[in-house]
């Protein structure tokens, strides 16, 4: 088995604090970790922060030690997260398309014809802007020599937007940082996502009124739930459910006020044209009558499998290299790759194909052999059902553990948005999620992972 480093990304290895994040680490410990926390903790839940995780937690843990990335790092990280989005954009608009990809052999016709999201009705379709993608929000990490990868794309309700603007308010408002050392502002990032709502509408919309959008949620059973209420009123465009709505004539329509709907951004579960509510979209979504962000059928690109055909996508479409390299990802479904990974099974991590929010998936370094065996008996049996990667010992991040600071692991869920053009914009920094427990590498909210304020020095 392989001994993996780990990169720490406030402290070097000989124990001294890095440049760039000696300012907010040490004004965390002159404010002292566990009042700091108490006080952050404490804004959150007066604001109604929220989100519900698979345990049943339904606070959203802000841990008070900011995330620092240096301007010359974001630089590099901006122009790679444009870049992934822009070639994976266009790999959804071949797929539904020509299959141009497929034809040149690059990316074989199984990864696209099994993909649990690939949705053949939506063949034909011409989103407004041409972006299937509105808003993306990609799992970025660092290994252990500092090296950015992307672990995984996600295209279809990316959450998390709105919990960025969140941990700023709470950290900010009790922490005492020098002018010098303090982040570049989010002012901007609603303007961010009102264009690519602007974008995704279709031409003509509104006739004699203003073109009208709307956030469409599950309701108070979305664990984001919180966040899509903020997401409406900071636009100040209705939130409605699948029950406030119909289609009437070819169009959208609220259902008590009769207004039409000229655009929406989903954010329900609901992520399939099968379920009801695609079946009511698809209508106005074929005939050109509704923006959708983000179109049904853009999980062909975040599936599992296609992470592993990214880079290629990149070289295909833009016909340039990765800026930012995807974690190495096997395609089992291939038998010399399956080989190979039986061979370093002990060294790897087995995904689901279809799952999601970390549910599933082994850490074979770190888990019982019991269950090595057990997962490994089901790749072996059905390969096509789940990917391998290589592990990565995400960096991590002091973090307050008691009236101390000690390391846990983090990610960065960075957000890119596709505005007028298609030209992608990069919101600055992200939200860093962070393991709670010692040594842990699932760090989704989803499974009690918390979260931190994400500074981008100017």
């Amino acid at each position: 088995m392989s001994v993996l480093t780990t990169y720490d990304e406030a402290y070097a290895s000989d124990g001294e604090l890095r440049p760039h994040a000696r300012a907010a680490v040490e004004a965390v410990l002159a404010a002292g970790p566990t009042e700091l926390e108490a006080r952050v903790s404490e804004t959150l839940l007066r604001a109604g922060v929220g989100f519900r995780s698979l345990h049943g937690d339904a606070r959203f843990h802000v841990d008070p030690v900011p995330r620092v990335i240096t301007a010359e790092d974001w630089v590099a990280v901006k122009r790679g997260l444009a870049q992934r989005v822009r070639a994976l954009n266009a790999f959804v608009a071949d797929v539904y398309g020509e299959r141009r990809i497929v034809a040149a052999g690059v990316v074989p016709d199984y990864v696209i014809d099994t993909a649990e999201y690939y949705e053949p009705q939506m063949r034909g379709v011409e989103p407004p802007s041409g972006s299937w993608i509105g808003i993306a929000g990609l799992d970025v990490v660092r290994d252990g020599s500092g090296e950015w990868l992307v672990l995984e794309d996600n295209l279809r309700t990316p959450s998390g937007f709105a919990y960025i603007h969140a941990a700023r308010v709470a950290v900010s408002r009790h922490l005492d940082v020098p002018p010098p050392a303090l982040p570049r502002p989010l002012d901007g990032e609603i303007d961010l996502l009102a264009d690519a709502l602007h974008a995704a509408t279709p031409q003509g919309s509104g006739g004699h009124h203003a073109p009208q959008a709307a956030v469409l949620t599950d309701g108070e059973t979305n664990s984001a739930y919180w966040e899509h209420g903020w997401l409406a009123r900071a636009l100040g465009i209705p939130l409605v459910e699948t029950r406030d709505i119909e289609v009437r004539g070819g169009r959208l329509r609220h259902r008590r006020e009769g207004f039409p709907i000229d655009v929406v951004y989903r954010r329900t579960d609901s992520d399939r044209v099968a379920d009801p509510l695609g079946e009511l979209l698809l209508e106005p979504l074929r005939n050109g009558a509704l923006g959708l962000i983000n179109q049904y059928g853009t999980g062909v690109a975040d599936d599992k499998l296609a992470h592993a055909y990214v880079e290629a996508m990149i070289g295909f479409y833009l016909g340039e290299e990765p800026v930012i390299r995807s974690v190495p990802t096997y395609d089992l479904a291939q038998p010399d790759q399956l080989e190979r990974a039986l061979d370093e099974f002990e060294d790897l991590v087995l995904k689901p194909r279809a799952g999601h929010g970390g549910v599933g998936v082994l850490i074979a370094p770190h888990a019982k052999p019991e269950d090595v065996a057990r997962v490994r008996k089901q790749v072996e049996a059905s390969p096509g059902d789940w990917i391998a990667q290589r592990m990565v010992m995400l960096s991590t991040h002091p973090t307050v553990s008691g009236n101390e600071l000690a390391p846990r692991h983090i990610d960065l869920r960075p957000f890119v948005f596709m505005g007028e053009g298609g030209e992608p914009r990069v919101l600055p920094g992200g939200l860093t999620r962070v393991a709670r427990d010692e040594g842990a590498l699932v760090v989704n909210s989803s499974q009690n992972g918390g979260a931190k304020d994400t500074w981008v020095l100017p």
